[in-house]
């Protein structure tokens, strides 16, 4: 994706409103005579995680950058599960994450975050898991919950399997072996995967959804771009990724309710909009509990929400202007707009980018 300077404009802008109170923007004549915010923004930060959000990043740090001269910000893709540890042992300004922190994770001390403060989980990227596949004569794929997870379990072996047979008449498939693609490293969007087929076909996929995946089986890869080269590359593969990265590579239909539903952004957002937040947490924490045992084709459940996990309030403030800054960007409707152009993401609502501007606005 080009980034453009409406992007930067628009970085700018929410820089100036938010800079630092003891420090005031100096002005800047523009081409047009009138004069604009410089950024009071300045230093190195640091942010690690889910690779989900790999292409949103990349765009959103280029428009800031470019806004903020000099800001260096540095998106480290080590997948959820390692970036919510180093976030949580200080070794990052905030983390990006497919799964919300859990209890346990919030009952530990945080190394960024000023004494006797805690993390909060802030939505930034909605976005479809895409079931990717690379089958020999085969283009396009129906599947219901029960036999992804038995694919992905192990229990159907090859692509001719009447159970897949029965989902997609008039296919012919092969009579070759399937090597399901997992992720090896720790994974939110492993979770959110395994969270839909335990939502949805518990009598097969009987594992708690974790980051880890739980079974015994197929092939593993690290990151998203590992899953996704090992389908390209392999036969008769299939895997999981967020959608942004599915390239040309075949993507299945899941049955929701009597239909089979291709993934999209709107189809995705429709189910975050109808799913309760987790309860018990502090006001400004936006995890939410996902419901995906819709039976309306106008939804698609296999989705995830990719959380900014951030502190209330940091130990050094000129980080916390950083992120109140960085975080306020990419969830901005500007923002939103870039991730959806490189990313394929589905916007925030409304309703839901007004309680993220709230908690943004509490950090400190």
């Amino acid at each position: 994706m080009k980034i453009t300077r409406t992007g930067g404009i628009a970085a700018l802008a929410l820089v100036g409103a938010l800079a630092l109170t003891s420090c005031a923007a100096n002005e800047t004549p523009s081409g047009d005579g009138s004069s604009a915010p410089e950024s009071t923004l300045s230093g190195t930060f640091n942010g690690a995680g889910a690779s989900s959000q790999g292409a949103a990043q990349d765009a959103w740090v280029a428009a800031f950058q470019t806004a903020n001269p000099k800001v260096t910000i540095n998106y480290e893709q080590t997948g959820s599960g390692a970036g919510r540890e180093t976030f949580i042992a200080g070794g990052s300004d905030w983390a990006g994450s497919d799964s919300a922190l859990s209890d346990d994770e919030l009952a530990k001390t945080f190394g960024s975050c000023a004494a006797d403060s805690k993390a909060i989980d802030i939505p930034t990227y909605i976005s479809p898991i895409a079931v990717i596949f690379n089958v020999e004569g085969v283009k396009e794929l129906n599947l219901d919950a029960a036999t992804l997870a038995k694919i992905f379990k192990g229990e159907i072996t090859t692509w001719n399997d009447p159970a897949i047979a029965a989902l997609n008449k008039g296919t012919t498939f092969p009579d070759t072996a399937i090597t399901a693609v997992h992720r090896s490293d720790d994974s939110g969007t492993t979770k959110n995967f395994a969270d839909y087929l335990n939502q949805v076909a518990p009598e097969v996929w009987d594992q708690k959804p974790a980051d880890a995946f739980p079974y015994q089986t197929g092939e593993g890869a690290q990151g998203t771009s590992g899953v996704v080269n090992a389908v390209t590359n392999g036969s008769g593969t299939i895997g999981y990724a967020d959608a942004s990265k599915a390239g040309s590579l075949g993507t299945a239909k899941i049955k929701v309710g009597d239909e089979f539903v291709a993934y999209s952004p709107e189809a995705a957002a429709a189910v975050v909009a109808e799913s309760p937040l987790v309860e018990g947490r502090a006001a400004n924490d936006l995890a939410f509990k996902l419901d995906r045992k819709t039976t309306d084709p106008s939804h698609y459940p296999l989705v995830l929400v990719s959380y900014s996990i951030v502190c209330t309030e940091y130990a050094d403030a000129a980080k916390g202007e950083f992120v109140k800054a960085y975080i306020g960007y990419i969830t901005s409707a500007e923002g939103q707009k870039v991730a959806a152009e490189s990313a394929g993401a589905a916007p925030l609502s409304a309703d839901l980018a007004k309680k993220v501007a709230d908690a943004i606005a509490s950090i400190k």
